[in-house]
């Protein structure tokens, strides 16, 4: 409300555009990084480097096979992703529901603001510790990029 007149304060097109340029910004370096990796297929062999961890140690990390996912996601493999990274697939989802959450409160005049506090932060470290943890064991085969 404008406090001068009792009405709500007038959103121009260049105001909206403003407030919307951020986001936009934002889904297209995402979308940018998705079609590359939809199009440089990370299943075959010298496109991207190997993880470190892995090299080293033969552990998977959280991440691995997160480019193996997303490149089935992009391609309609909702199964394959999941298989070749659960918790990417969570992750990419997640992204879309903050970016949608976003660009509402961009719209309508309100910060964008995401403070999930102590117990959420936590609730999702301990997730991908368990993750990476049974991944690793013999009978978290299925979890294996």
């Amino acid at each position: 409300m404008n406090a001068d007149s009792g009405t709500a304060p007038r959103t121009t097109p260049a105001t909206l555009r403003n407030r919307l340029a951020a986001p936009a910004g934002v889904l297209a370096a995402v979308a940018a990084a998705f079609a590359y990796v939809g199009a440089v297929d990370p299943n075959e062999p010298g496109h991207y480097p190997v993880c470190p961890l892995y090299r080293l140690t033969g552990l998977y990390c959280p991440g691995c096979g997160g480019l193996r996912s997303a490149h089935a996601f992009v391609h309609g493999d909702l199964l394959g992703a999941l298989r070749d990274n659960a918790a990417g697939v969570a992750a990419y989802l997640g992204f879309a529901v903050l970016w949608t959450v976003w660009v509402v409160n961009a719209a309508r005049g309100r910060p964008a603001r995401f403070e999930p506090g102590t117990a959420p932060t936590w609730a999702v470290g301990a997730l991908l510790v368990v993750f990476t943890v049974v991944r690793n064991l013999p009978f978290g085969g299925w979890l294996h990029p």
